[in-house]
């Protein structure tokens, strides 16, 4: 499995979104070494440096993240609401994003903020008008996602922007994994709590595929190189406190741990 990450030399603080391009590099992980790449689309290696030495950064930084709500038929059934007739799309913004190991900052304006794991897939090319069957022609590949939700802000709102939408409540990683690599019919996005498993689904269990979304999509917004999709999540979800851990695996793919603190 080729590990593709997105790192920084400096590791005392996260690049904010006024720099977050600047002093930013890509890699691939071998082990404990990184080799470095000159994009996420070209691969001649270059110099090398440890893990250890180096800050994960969310593999991707997209212009949007594209979200699906109720993509499991029994999780949209889990929460009281209908499973959707077409996909159900909302945007997460950038700034949400966090990397492996960072910390999801539970927000004083919630009182259930719960853990969502999903299956995330990076654009590799400018997307409009894509017919269903051509989808695998845009996807580069796909990453871990934790989709994290206020629940009751979301609903509370009516719309879901401010309980999708904090900083931290779209952690991605660790690194990203080629389409051409992955098998995916036979991928199952997994989220633990403090080591308890709490989500198993497999991808095939989506009612709009990956055809099915690109499609939906990129006929009225187009998607551009490194843009994110989050997919959905099975059912399972739950709310999670300060001071614990959630874990998102997809085996195939890698695995996306945070751990949960209050924003004091």
């Amino acid at each position: 499995m080729t590990k593709f990450v997105r790192f920084s030399l400096d590791k005392s603080t996260p690049p904010t979104a006024a720099d977050r391009h600047s002093g930013v590099r890509y890699g691939v992980l071998d082990g404990e070494t990184i080799s470095e790449v000159p994009s996420l689309f070209e691969f001649d290696r270059g110099t090398t440096h440890g893990l250890t030495s180096v800050r994960l950064l969310p593999p991707v930084s997209p212009s949007k993240i594209v979200c699906v709500g109720r993509n499991y038929a029994d999780h949209a059934k889990e929460l009281g609401n209908a499973v959707p007739t077409e996909p159900l799309i909302f945007l997460k913004p950038p700034s949400s994003l966090i990397a492996h190991g960072d910390k999801i900052i539970y927000p004083p304006q919630s009182t259930l903020v719960s853990y969502e794991a999903e299956l995330g897939v990076i654009i590799g090319r400018r997307a409009r008008n894509v017919r269903k069957q051509d989808w695998a022609d845009y996807v580069w590949g796909y990453t871990c996602v934790n989709d994290v939700t206020a629940r009751d802000l979301q609903k509370k709102d009516g719309q879901w922007t401010r309980g999708k939408g904090f900083d931290t409540f779209c952690p991605v990683g660790q690194w990203a994994v080629p389409a051409n690599e992955v098998s995916l019919n036979s991928l199952r996005v997994q989220a633990f709590l403090d080591g308890e498993k709490k989500q198993d689904g497999p991808v095939t269990d989506m009612i709009f595929d990956l055809g099915d979304i690109l499609a939906y999509v990129s006929h009225f917004m187009t998607l551009e190189p490194g843009d994110l999709i989050a997919t959905g999540t099975p059912p399972g979800v739950g709310a999670m406190e300060p001071g614990s851990s959630v874990r998102i695996v997809i085996d195939g793919v890698g695995a996306l741990e945070n751990p949960i603190t209050s924003e004091a």
